[in-house]
């Protein structure tokens, strides 16, 4: 998937509007898949953890 590939170089500038998520999910950052659905993952120093990528977070 062409959205995990630049996450992994990337993390947190380019597409699908990157940005940091609050509250429960403090620490994990979110990006747009499409209008229904997100990418939610959280950046582990060297290693990226996807914690959903489908729906709405």
């Amino acid at each position: 998937m062409k959205l995990v590939k630049e996450v992994q170089i990337n993390p947190f500038q380019g597409t699908g509007k990157p940005e940091p998520l609050k509250h429960e999910l403090s620490g994990c950052w979110s990006r747009r898949i499409d209008k229904e659905h997100r990418l939610v993952y959280e950046v582990q120093e060297d290693k990226i953890r996807i914690l959903a990528c489908r729906y709405h977070y």
